[in-house]
């Protein structure tokens, strides 16, 4: 039997770094992509401690860039096999809308959104072929429930709940599963270094100003409740060696009823609750 292929994007830190190295303990042969190749040493070194160096390869991709997606799409159909892809590759935009260049948003949807498609067209004619794979789409609890002061990122993600769950619909009969992880707050780094916020929005003379302030301290509050990273790793592992997955998996401390308070509770009290926790 051949061994199993799993493409990885945005492989050089958290959920995909984690991932990369679970895949390949479970005997997965693991194309770890990143967009800087400067950060692969993490990666390696890891790999080499845990005896994984032969499982993993590491490969440059940026999902946003014509020339990188053309030259992956070239080298996998080399390989001529895709198991698993798990579309990881994000960053997440802060700041209040009406301080957001539009570009900003473009930049957002151009990796969060259609990176993800850009990456699953080219591994989609592979899987149709085989007629088996997983498509793994990293969403997160943004793509359920919105929250102020991070328009690009939530509407970024609702975008990547919709269309997979269109994709699932259209590549089930081949055999092919689409999956969506939604996580909640863990200990990653898209909130630090992964984050970039609209400096008007920072700046004191910003009608939002205050507001923003209020966003940050809350995001800073719950720091201490945030779950292990490993946790969506060994998910995403479970998923992609399971043969008839769910649609959803929501991951993470309060999510699940977070997202069953928003969908059984008017609008109107489910507003009050979020405003009064920014209070």
């Amino acid at each position: 039997m051949r061994e199993k292929i799993a493409v990885i994007t945005g492989a050089s830190s958290g959920f995909g770094f984690l991932t990369a190295l679970e895949l390949a303990r479970r005997g997965f042969h693991v194309i770890a992509t990143m967009r800087n190749l400067e950060k692969r040493h993490h990666l390696l070194n890891e790999a080499e401690t845990c005896g994984l160096s032969k499982q993993i390869t590491i490969y440059q991709l940026d999902v946003a860039c014509e020339a990188s997606l053309a030259q992956f799409k070239a080298h996998i159909n080399k390989i001529g096999r895709v198991d698993v892809l798990v579309n990881n590759a994000g960053f997440a935009v802060g700041g209040f809308t009406e301080e957001i260049p539009i570009d900003d948003y473009r930049k957002q949807f151009e990796t969060n959104v259609f990176g993800a498609i850009s990456v699953a067209q080219i591994v989609l004619p592979i899987m149709r072929k085989q007629r088996s794979g997983h498509i793994i789409n990293i969403s997160s609890i943004s793509g359920l429930i919105a929250f102020p002061g991070l328009s690009p990122y939530v509407a970024s993600k609702h975008a990547l709940e919709g269309w997979s769950e269109s994709l699932r619909l259209e590549v089930q009969p081949f055999g092919i599963h689409v999956v969506l992880v939604e996580p909640g707050s863990y200990e990653t780094n898209i909130w630090s270094t992964g984050k970039h916020v609209s400096e008007a929005s920072l700046h004191p003379h910003s009608p939002y100003y205050e507001y923003m302030e209020r966003l940050e301290d809350h995001l800073a509050s719950g720091s201490h409740i945030l779950g292990n990273p490993s946790e969506i790793a060994q998910k995403i592992a479970w998923i992609a060696e399971h043969d008839r997955p769910s649609l959803r998996y929501s991951l993470g401390k309060g999510v699940k009823f977070a997202i069953f308070m928003k969908h059984f509770l008017p609008w109107q009290l489910w507003e009050r609750l979020v405003q009064k926790q920014l209070k």
